[in-house]
């Protein structure tokens, strides 16, 4: 090596390692922070790149967040990544992230939580694609992925994450649970961005390219979308029309004693607008009020769909035994006895924690949130009473 690095020496090395796939492979091979810089900096002098030792530990500075690539554009290669990488965003210039995720599954109760670990590979740090929205079907196209067995939407704090970690327990499926990419789809939609074909083929796009094979061995995928995705519920029908899905829903009360807990971000009215959700203004709401508003919209939006057909109800109360009994076969699945002791075991953990054994809430402070829900819940009496004659076929009175 050189005492004076070469201009531009950690661009041209990595452009070096994305087109050399046994470089690729030795980097993502190497998890210890500590050799990393090492393993760089030896690999770049073998192919006569003098790298700068202060220029690689700069690079490869913990990010978690992914913040980096707004700030340093210049590091991100437009070219289509490899397999391996996954796509994790959409910006609002049309612009796609991808995170190199390699063979490990999509074990976490979110895409984010995997997000989260992903970023912490020394090789993210170290080579970033950023690519245009134009050629995700390309990289799809490529890249086939799995396509999607079922879609799973809910109320919220019903029993959808569980539903989830139970499906991701078994290593044939592959499950990706809330993506900001597809929300983000979904939000493209809804703003009138593109065509509502368009918007359905991107869709489609992503979800393939979300649905890869993460070890060779997985034959089914489940979608787990976020709680206000059924205001999409034509959308997703346009993208995967002879798609299976289901609906899972609670007692409006235990749902709204909850989210008074612990807000989800689609009941604070700063992160989305109240008119997403049909309400003229959060001003002069009792917080506990705009979350039946908010609920009540969710829950009405499945019960404008259900008629058209693909539909699957389910009330928490059948949970988990109705993931093998019901859900699974509406999927068109049917679980083995392995499978269905694989599903059960992941019951004993708590689901959005699951390194935890699972306990119930307080007492005392559900307790207190359920008497202040009880006045709202009666906004959502009419629905509920509605979705559970659809559940189980009863004539509408």
């Amino acid at each position: 090596m050189t005492d004076t690095a070469i201009p531009g020496a950690l661009e041209q090395f990595r452009a070096a390692v994305r087109g050399d796939a046994a470089l690729q492979a030795a980097l993502q091979d190497c998890h210890d922070f500590g050799a990393f810089p090492a393993l760089v900096l030896r690999l770049a002098q073998e192919r006569g790149i003098a790298l700068d030792a202060a220029d690689v530990a700069n690079a490869l500075k913990p990010d978690p967040a992914g913040i980096a690539r707004f700030m340093d554009p210049l590091s991100a290669s437009p070219e289509l990544p490899p397999a391996g990488w996954l796509p994790i965003g959409i910006d609002a210039e049309l612009a796609v992230d991808w995170l190199f995720f390699g063979a490990r599954p999509l074990a976490e109760p979110f895409f984010e939580d995997s997000m989260r670990r992903a970023r912490m590979l020394p090789y993210n740090r170290l080579i970033r694609y950023r690519t245009s929205l134009a050629r995700l079907g390309e990289w799809a196209a490529h890249n086939p992925g799995l396509a999607p067995a079922g879609l799973i939407f809910h109320m919220s704090r019903c029993g959808s994450t569980l539903v989830a970690q139970m499906l991701a327990a078994v290593q044939t499926n592959v499950v990706v649970s809330e993506a900001a990419g597809i929300d983000a789809v979904v939000q493209f939609d809804r703003a009138g961005r593109a065509d509502p074909q368009s918007c359905a083929t991107l869709l489609a796009q992503l979800t393939v390219a979300l649905g890869q094979k993460r070890n060779g061995h997985e034959t089914r995928y489940f979608i787990k979308l976020d709680s206000w995705h059924t205001l999409a519920l034509p959308l997703f029908r346009r993208a995967f029309p002879t798609v299976p899905w289901v609906f899972l829903y609670r007692d409006p009360v235990e749902v709204l004693a909850s989210q008074l807990m612990q807000r989800g971000m689609q009941t604070v009215p700063h992160y989305l607008p109240p008119s997403h959700f049909g309400i003229d203004s959060a001003e002069n709401v009792s917080p506990e009020d705009y979350c039946a508003l908010v609920l009540r919209r969710t829950c009405e939006a499945v019960i404008e769909h259900h008629a058209q057909g693909g539909g699957l109800l389910i009330n928490y109360r059948d949970l988990p035994e109705a993931v093998a009994a019901q859900i699974l076969p509406h999927f068109g699945v049917t679980p083995t006895p392995g499978e269905r002791a694989t599903m059960t075991a992941r019951t004993a953990f708590d689901a959005k924690t699951p390194m935890l054994s699972f306990s119930a809430e307080d007492d005392r402070r559900q307790k207190a949130a359920i008497a202040k829900a009880h006045s709202a819940g009666k906004l959502l009496d009419a629905v509920y009473g509605q979705l559970e004659r659809l559940r189980t076929g009863a004539a509408a009175t």
